[in-house]
Protein backbone atom coordinates (compact mmCIF):
# COMPACT_ATOMS: atom_id res chain seq x y z
CA UNK A 1 0.00 0.00 0.00
CA UNK A 2 2.89 2.37 0.75
CA UNK A 3 4.21 1.84 -2.79
CA UNK A 4 0.81 2.81 -4.21
CA UNK A 5 0.69 5.91 -2.01
CA UNK A 6 4.23 6.87 -3.01
CA UNK A 7 3.28 6.44 -6.69
CA UNK A 8 0.24 8.68 -6.15
CA UNK A 9 2.42 11.28 -4.43
CA UNK A 10 4.90 11.19 -7.29
CA UNK A 11 2.10 11.60 -9.84
CA UNK A 12 0.63 14.56 -7.92
CA UNK A 13 4.06 16.06 -7.25
CA UNK A 14 3.52 16.00 -3.48
CA UNK A 15 4.94 14.28 -0.43
CA UNK A 16 3.77 10.97 0.98
CA UNK A 17 2.05 12.69 3.91
CA UNK A 18 0.21 15.10 1.58
CA UNK A 19 -0.93 12.17 -0.60
CA UNK A 20 -2.19 10.32 2.49
CA UNK A 21 -4.05 13.44 3.67
CA UNK A 22 -5.75 13.82 0.28
CA UNK A 23 -6.66 10.14 0.12
CA UNK A 24 -8.17 10.30 3.61
CA UNK A 25 -10.21 13.36 2.60
CA UNK A 26 -11.44 11.50 -0.47
CA UNK A 27 -12.34 8.49 1.69
CA UNK A 28 -14.28 10.69 4.10
CA UNK A 29 -16.23 12.19 1.23
CA UNK A 30 -14.75 15.66 1.44
CA UNK A 31 -13.99 17.50 -1.75
CA UNK A 32 -10.39 17.12 -2.84
CA UNK A 33 -8.40 20.34 -2.59
CA UNK A 34 -7.04 21.92 -5.71
CA UNK A 35 -3.74 20.44 -6.81
CA UNK A 36 -0.76 22.60 -6.06
CA UNK A 37 1.26 22.95 -9.23
CA UNK A 38 4.97 22.55 -8.63
CA UNK A 39 7.58 23.98 -10.96
CA UNK A 40 8.25 20.49 -12.38
CA UNK A 41 4.56 19.86 -12.94
CA UNK A 42 4.15 23.34 -14.43
CA UNK A 43 6.99 22.64 -16.87
CA UNK A 44 5.36 19.35 -17.83
CA UNK A 45 1.99 21.05 -18.26
CA UNK A 46 3.54 23.75 -20.44
CA UNK A 47 5.26 21.10 -22.55
CA UNK A 48 1.99 19.16 -22.90
CA UNK A 49 0.17 22.34 -23.94
CA UNK A 50 2.87 23.07 -26.53
CA UNK A 51 2.68 19.55 -27.99
CA UNK A 52 -1.12 19.66 -28.05
CA UNK A 53 -1.02 23.00 -29.87
CA UNK A 54 1.38 21.65 -32.50
CA UNK A 55 -0.80 18.58 -33.03
CA UNK A 56 -3.93 20.71 -33.37
CA UNK A 57 -2.12 22.96 -35.87
CA UNK A 58 -1.38 19.90 -38.04
CA UNK A 59 -5.06 18.91 -38.03
CA UNK A 60 -6.61 22.30 -38.77
CA UNK A 61 -8.87 22.86 -41.72
CA UNK A 62 -6.80 24.74 -44.32
CA UNK A 63 -9.99 26.19 -45.82
CA UNK A 64 -10.90 27.93 -42.53
CA UNK A 65 -9.81 31.50 -41.89
CA UNK A 66 -6.96 32.08 -39.46
CA UNK A 67 -9.36 33.55 -36.88
CA UNK A 68 -11.63 30.47 -37.16
CA UNK A 69 -8.60 28.20 -36.76
CA UNK A 70 -7.48 30.11 -33.66
CA UNK A 71 -10.99 30.01 -32.18
CA UNK A 72 -11.29 26.26 -32.77
CA UNK A 73 -7.86 25.67 -31.23
CA UNK A 74 -8.81 27.69 -28.12
CA UNK A 75 -12.00 25.67 -27.68
CA UNK A 76 -10.08 22.40 -27.98
CA UNK A 77 -7.38 23.44 -25.54
CA UNK A 78 -9.82 24.85 -22.95
CA UNK A 79 -12.10 21.83 -23.16
CA UNK A 80 -15.89 21.67 -23.06
CA UNK A 81 -17.53 24.32 -20.90
CA UNK A 82 -19.37 21.63 -18.91
CA UNK A 83 -16.06 20.21 -17.64
CA UNK A 84 -14.21 23.44 -16.88
CA UNK A 85 -15.71 23.68 -13.40
CA UNK A 86 -14.52 20.19 -12.41
CA UNK A 87 -10.89 20.61 -13.43
CA UNK A 88 -8.71 20.38 -10.33
CA UNK A 89 -5.75 22.17 -11.89
CA UNK A 90 -7.68 25.44 -12.36
CA UNK A 91 -9.63 27.59 -9.92
CA UNK A 92 -13.41 27.36 -10.24
CA UNK A 93 -14.93 30.15 -12.29
CA UNK A 94 -18.53 30.62 -11.26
Amino acid sequence: MIAAIDARALTDGTTRSEAIRRLVELGLGKAAPAITVTSTAKGSADRAKELAGKTIDKLTDPAATSSDQASRKRRLVKGPEEFQSVRRDRPNRK
